[in-house]
């Protein structure tokens, strides 16, 4: 920072009010030959030493409960996004579903002395979100908060999402309504089946969280003739799945087999056909979560998820342009 300073012709205070955006205002002509000097040295302000005067790392940790899922994918670009947008970096753990190693992340994360952590959080094992808070870090659930933990937890409004779902497969005339679920009603999935239950009549259908499983019992179904006309999925991996098989068992999807998905991820809109989705509001999820996590006001109020339409219900598929966000 003395190189900079001497370099720009100033004092190193001046500099750092520069590097720090404050906390004085610096003149534009004094800003610019600051930013000049430093670009000529490669200074690099010390994030560490800043962390020391400041008490805060300028990092938060990020745990998912499955990074190769491209839900959770779609949801941590927007979570960095937004964490970003607000002069954080983010430091991103995977805990692939396991509460053990959940909570060893979390525990790895707080001795970084991260500011906050964001979790999109595996069923069962320690509530780290009340770890976090008893080691004084601020921690905030996203899209999902188990039934043992505490805390502030940003969610879609999945009931909503639901009847959305079977009131427009209503519309294209199916009156009974199947329903794919998980393996058990953990979580928003949870939420979605019951929800689904209390607004129609229809048969539940469950398998893992898996494009294969999904599509062979999609293929069974289709071989017993006992296929749905219309049929709301729980995830999108799973509704991925039952597209496969209702290709491989050769049934003809709106024509035989109505589908929508409700979660809603980006990579929905290029299937083939492309579904037809209530999308989980990823970004304003993200933006709220953060500032959650920055401000420690809460808001619990659940988030809208809309229905897109496209093909797989029946609807025209209608043209896209670009890539997904």
């Amino acid at each position: 920072m003395a190189d900079v300073a001497r370099r720009a012709g100033t004092s190193t205070a001046v500099v750092s009010y520069v590097m720090n955006d404050g906390p004085r205002p610096v003149a534009v002509a004094t800003r610019e030959r600051v930013l000049a000097a430093a670009a000529d040295l490669r200074y690099r302000p010390n994030r560490i030493a800043r962390a020391l005067r400041a008490r805060r790392t300028g990092v938060a940790g990020l745990i998912l409960a499955d990074a190769s899922n491209p839900y959770f994918a779609a949801l941590a670009r927007e979570i960095e996004r937004a964490l970003a947008d607000r002069d954080t970096l983010t430091l991103v753990g995977n805990a692939g579903h396991s509460p053990a190693r959940q909570k060893r992340l979390a525990e790895r994360f707080l001795a970084a002395q991260v500011d906050g952590l964001v979790v999109v959080s595996a069923e069962g094992g320690a509530d780290v979100a009340a770890e976090a808070e008893a080691h004084g870090t601020r921690a905030v659930h996203v899209h999902h908060r188990p039934r043992t933990a505490h805390g502030p937890l940003v969610p879609a409004d999945n009931a909503a999402a639901v009847r959305a779902a079977v009131d427009h497969l209503r519309g294209h005339g199916h009156e009974r309504i199947d329903f794919l679920s998980g393996p058990t009603d953990a979580g928003p999935v949870g939420v979605r089946r019951r929800a689904w239950a209390r607004a129609t009549p229809g048969t539940l259908l469950r398998c893992t969280y898996s494009r294969a499983d999904a599509a062979d019992l999609t293929e069974r179904l289709a071989a017993t003739d006992t296929l749905p006309s219309a049929l709301v999925v729980a995830t999108d991996e799973q509704a991925i799945g039952v597209l496969a098989g209702a290709c491989r068992a050769g049934v003809a999807v709106p024509g035989r087999l109505a589908v929508v998905s409700l979660d809603g991820a980006p990579d929905t809109a290029y299937t083939a056909p492309a579904l037809t989705v209530t999308a989980q509001p990823l970004t304003a999820m993200a933006d709220r979560a953060v500032d959650q996590l920055l401000t420690g006001e809460a808001d619990d109020t659940p988030l809208t998820a809309p229905l897109i339409t496209r093909a797989t219900c029946g609807c025209p598929d209608r043209p896209r342009s670009g890539s997904p966000r």
